[in-house]
């Protein structure tokens, strides 16, 4: 059962790969990108094992092996999700058992790219004990228990994210929690490290953080090995049995979780509407402009895969406090930073509306009044957010002085990014996560070329907003007196001034590009592989 659905997942991924050259290269460079990981942690075992003694081969095991397992926990929502090729959804139809679904998932993850990398590379650690035959004897149970907790808790909280009994809305909760958590995860780790850094050297530092994780589900298997090294054959089998335990308890919540997300139908909630309320429709004016910013508003302030992209709105200066602390030149030009990310969320801004997109051809309206609406209904978001941010880091940074300077670079990139995306999003459409996605899952018919086009256009919006951003530099960096504080007014009105430009040039460019390629948008849109 397990061979014949390992088949059907290479034929399918091969006939992927056949139709579109430019997946193949982005497949190519993956397995490019693995050799040339493996590589770097062999060479670096063997150097390890002939060089360094046990404790050093504990360390870099035990670390190592902990921040694999976060890798395959937390990687797939920094990247591009897991592979949706093989998943539970899929399999539901057909005549298999739980237990013969959840091995089959748990082969294919070992199978695929990441996982044949993370078992090679698990084996080159047994390099690190080669001069201590029991350590290595040891070692090889202990790896087969990492690999496989690795693959089973990747596959649980992929399950949990996209399936949790079928509740979009718990869904999209939980995934949207979780990616602000991840993101957060390396500021707050730098930060514990950084008040540490108080207590003995660095290496000091990494050995006590080893000796705790040696005893937790993250670095217990990997652990094993360095206590058979010295002897301690009790404090090895308890670790083993940590690490055994751990999978496990992983295995039952996975199971659990299965049957939550893949037996249990999904569960409709009707939202009870007031009689004659239109939302935003009814407040905004009539007309296609109005029509489109209203649903344009509705989108950012309801659909989870907007407000994703608020996220950046608390996490860019808390990410900055946290790196360069509140006096740092980063913290206090974090609104510049917002305002790129929330100005290139709208690059390819059709491929949202998804099918739906044909309501708007057939509407008949022009062009130019879908891209002022959908500029308007993101800047009602966007500009305050933006200006929010630049007052705040500049009281705490104590950079109220320049806070012109500051707000003109910000807002003249916002508004440089409307003008840009106001064209690109009607040249580019892309795969993106169905409504209700979250955002561990995969999304089929991304492409290699297709993720390059997002710098494409960020390069375009830097270009655009250079005359603000250079003179709010400078205004920034010349001595305090009466011709900095001058500049800084100068580098605000540029900014404002500017981005109306570009506004106004990218509404009416984009309208006539839509006018003419709205059809073709909509075929490509539908060609699009559904997930």
């Amino acid at each position: 059962m397990v061979a014949t659905v390992l088949r059907l997942r290479y034929r399918s991924l091969g006939n992927t790969l056949a139709r579109n050259p430019w997946q193949l290269v982005g497949f190519c460079f993956g397995i490019l990108w693995a050799l040339s990981i493996l590589a770097a942690v062999a060479v670096a075992m063997g150097g390890v094992a002939l060089t360094q003694g046990p404790p050093v081969a504990y360390v870099v095991a035990v670390l190592g092996g902990s921040a694999l397992l976060l890798g395959w926990v937390l990687g797939p929502v920094l990247v591009a999700g897991t592979d949706a090729t093989i998943d539970a959804a899929r399999l539901a139809p057909f005549p298999l058992s739980r237990r013969q679904t959840m091995l089959a998932l748990t082969a294919a993850g070992l199978t695929g790219i990441p996982g044949i990398a993370t078992a090679l590379a698990s084996l080159t650690t047994i390099v690190l004990w080669l001069r201590w035959p029991a350590a290595a004897a040891v070692a090889v149970p202990a790896i087969a228990i990492a690999v496989l907790t690795c693959v089973v808790s990747s596959r649980l909280v992929t399950t949990l994210s996209t399936g949790l009994g079928g509740n979009r809305r718990a869904r999209e909760v939980i995934g949207t929690l979780v990616l602000a958590v991840v993101i957060m995860t390396g500021p707050i780790l730098t930060g514990v490290l950084t008040l540490l850094s108080g207590a003995g050297g660095i290496a000091d530092r990494l050995l006590q953080a080893a000796d705790v994780l040696g005893w937790t589900p993250l670095g217990a298997a990997w652990a094993a090995p360095a206590a058979a090294a010295d002897g301690a054959w009790g404090a090895a089998a308890a670790r083993l049995a940590i690490a055994a335990g751990t999978l496990a308890v992983l295995w039952l919540l996975w199971d659990r979780a299965m049957e939550a997300s893949v037996a249990s139908p999904p569960r409709q909630t009707a939202r009870a509407l007031k009689p004659g309320s239109l939302g935003w429709f009814g407040r905004m004016p009539t007309g296609a402009v109005g029509a489109t910013w209203a649903r344009s508003l509705t989108g950012w302030l309801r659909d989870p895969r907007y407000l994703r992209q608020l996220l950046v709105v608390p996490l860019f200066p808390a990410l900055f406090a946290f790196t360069t602390g509140v006096h740092g030149v980063m913290f206090a030009a974090s609104a510049a930073f917002v305002a790129l990310i929330l100005s290139i969320a709208s690059y390819s801004d059709i491929s949202y509306d998804g099918t739906a997109f044909a309501t708007v051809l057939s509407s008949g309206g022009r062009g130019r009044d879908d891209r002022l609406g959908r500029v308007l209904g993101a800047a009602c978001i966007g500009i305050p957010l933006v200006v929010l941010v630049a007052l705040v880091s500049a009281f705490l940074s104590g950079t109220v002085v320049h806070l012109p300077a500051l707000l003109g670079a910000s807002l003249g990139i916002l508004l440089a990014g409307y003008g840009v995306t106001a064209i690109s999003s009607a040249l580019i459409v892309t795969p993106v996560a169905a409504p209700g996605d979250s955002p561990f899952r995969s999304v089929p018919g991304q492409t290699f070329v297709g993720g390059l086009l997002v710098f494409v256009v960020m390069g375009a919006i830097l270009v655009v907003s250079a005359p603000s951003v250079v003179l709010a530099s400078i205004a920034v960096n010349v001595a305090a007196d009466a011709g900095s504080a001058a500049l800084s007014w100068w580098a605000l009105a540029v900014g404002v001034c500017g981005g109306a430009v570009a506004v106004t040039a990218g509404v009416i460019a984009g309208g006539r590009v839509l006018d003419r390629t709205g059809p073709e948008l909509l075929q490509r849109i539908k060609a699009f592989p559904t997930s």
